[in-house]
């Protein structure tokens, strides 16, 4: 019996961390992709989120050929879907490393660093100050 070589990597962004597994096509099995054991039809409803979701393996022309099956836990939605795009990059890229500058050129390597920043005491939010009164 064959062993599949499924590669597991995670990804994140804000506060969202995603363990992706990436499992090779055999056969008459059809390419899915399931999110916390949901379709990501019905996991992301905004198309914007499930394009960014397959954007590495458009990219690199894989599109149909993996099975991706994700948990993903914290963040919202548009974090989650960061996450997932993350941990499908960095698993195609152990499974050629040739992908890697097509996806580098894609800018779909790199972590987003941005967070949200902290409420400051004082202050309603973050930045936002509250009214000044002279008199």
């Amino acid at each position: 019996m064959a062993k599949t070589q499924a590669k597991i990597h995670v990804g994140r962004r804000k506060e969202a961390v995603a363990r992706v597994i990436l499992t090779p096509i055999s056969g008459s099995t059809a390419a899915d992709i399931s999110i916390n054991g949901k379709q990501f039809e019905t996991f992301f409803a905004n198309p914007i989120h499930r394009e960014d979701v397959v954007r590495p393996l458009k990219a690199t022309g894989q599109h149909g050929s993996y099975s991706v099956r994700a948990n993903v836990v914290g963040g919202g939605t548009s974090g989650q879907a960061g996450a997932v795009r993350l941990g499908i990059s960095r698993a195609l890229v152990e499974i050629n490393e040739e992908f890697k500058s097509v996806l580098r050129k894609e800018d779909l390597m790199t972590r987003d660093p941005r967070m949200v920043e902290r409420k400051k005491y004082g202050h309603p939010k973050a930045r936002k100050k509250f009214q000044f009164s002279k008199r």
